[in-house]
């Protein structure tokens, strides 16, 4: 019988991996199906589905926190890094630890504080679109910058030790 050599965080990291890609995939056919049975029915029957634009709004949201969150997973999201290029190979790990750790420490903030917006709308009471509560909507936000904040601390971390590394070997 064969044991498996696989850690349990790469285990997590694949799982998080294919739920992101199978979430996004799902949520873009869902929009173009709904948002072409609206076109259709709109010009062809005069009629609509009442819950289909607030669907889509919701959606954007959703695909827009989930396609932040794969960005940062493959560390590919924008970012505007001028200082980098003038500073010897050295700093670089040092300067991607600071703002790895700035980002991370801004994302856990969001997080924190859309975690706050999404338990005042559950007591409000809010509803979207046919009796679905606001806060239900709204937990991608949480979620994503939470996930981000995560991320970026294994990057610093990850960055710290190709320093410390670095320095080491020179």
């Amino acid at each position: 019988m064969a044991v498996d050599e696989e850690s349990l965080p790469a285990r997590l990291l694949r799982l998080t991996r294919v739920l992101e890609d199978a979430l996004l995939v799902v949520l873009l056919a869902a929009m173009v199906v709904v948002s072409g049975a609206q076109i259709v029915l709109r010009n062809l029957l005069d009629t609509s589905f009442l819950w289909a634009d607030p669907l889509l709004r919701v959606a954007v949201l959703w695909v827009g926190m989930i396609g932040a969150m794969v960005a940062t997973r493959n560390d590919r999201q924008i970012s505007i890094d001028a200082l980098s290029r003038f500073l010897p190979d050295r700093w670089k790990a040092r300067m991607r630890v600071v703002t790895d750790l700035f980002t991370a420490v801004v994302a856990g903030v969001v997080a924190w504080n859309a975690g706050r917006l999404v338990l005042d709308d559950r007591a409000a009471g809010s509803m979207v679109m046919n009796g679905v509560p606001l806060w239900v909507c709204e937990t991608i936000l949480p979620l994503a910058f939470g996930v981000i904040a995560l991320r970026y601390l294994l990057f610093a971390w990850h960055h710290l030790r190709l320093g410390v590394v670095e320095e080491e070997q020179q």
